[in-house]
């Protein structure tokens, strides 16, 4: 066994452990973290694979983005994980039927994918092509299509999300954007002369004493 496919089958462990991991850890900050040892497993293995621009990207946007920022939101909220697993045995049946489902068809595209029909050493590459230009090349020719599904579907799961979580709070207090716009300098303010209506307390004292004398 090379040295290369020793790296793959350690990889491939130990992001199989962080990802069941991160579905069984109870506390959600552990999950993140196990979350972010299975995308860098992942990049590792895209290493191996020659695909370094898919490697970086992955450790740039979901470790040094992504993940970052849902760590900082997981550890700043007020998250109660004991509310979270309330009805979890009552839903887990239709959850393991579901993932049995999609475990098999992922193991069926798979399996397709791997059976190659021609010799991989036949294939001739070009010296100084690059992958980031034949990613590109086949995501807006070939994979047109799927590419802007992709982007709408992620659009509708970005709307509803803030649908969702955008609530109208009682205790807050809302000011129209339109109404601070139109404001005007002279509306923010106004000094108004009035009269005094009682006296100061030191010069009431003051004529109290002069009257006791």
């Amino acid at each position: 066994m090379s040295v290369t496919t020793g790296l793959f089958y350690a990889f491939s462990a130990v992001l199989l452990f962080a990802a069941f991991r991160v579905i069984t850890a109870r506390n959600p900050v552990h999950a993140a973290l196990y979350l972010v040892l299975t995308f860098f497993q992942a990049a590792l293995i895209w290493m191996l694979l020659k695909a370094e621009f898919l490697s970086i990207a992955l450790v740039l946007v979901y470790v040094g983005a992504v993940m970052v920022l849902f760590l900082f939101v997981v550890m700043m909220m007020d998250v109660n994980v004991e509310n979270l697993r309330l009805g979890f045995w009552k839903h887990f049946p239709l959850a393991a039927l579901v993932g049995v489902v999609i475990a098999l068809e992922m193991a069926a595209v798979l399996m397709g994918g791997f059976r190659i029909a021609e010799d991989p050493s036949s294939t001739v590459v070009v010296a100084g092509s690059s992958n980031t230009k034949e990613i590109g090349v086949l995501l807006f020719t070939q994979y047109l299509v799927p590419l802007e599904v992709a982007a709408a579907i992620l659009l509708v799961a970005m709307i509803a999300a803030i649908a969702l979580t955008l609530r109208a709070r009682k205790d807050s207090k809302y000011v129209s954007p339109g109404d601070q716009v139109r404001v005007k300098s002279r509306d923010r303010m106004t000094v108004v002369k009035m009269a005094a209506t009682q006296a100061s307390p030191v010069v009431t004292a003051e004529a109290d004493a002069e009257k006791k004398q």
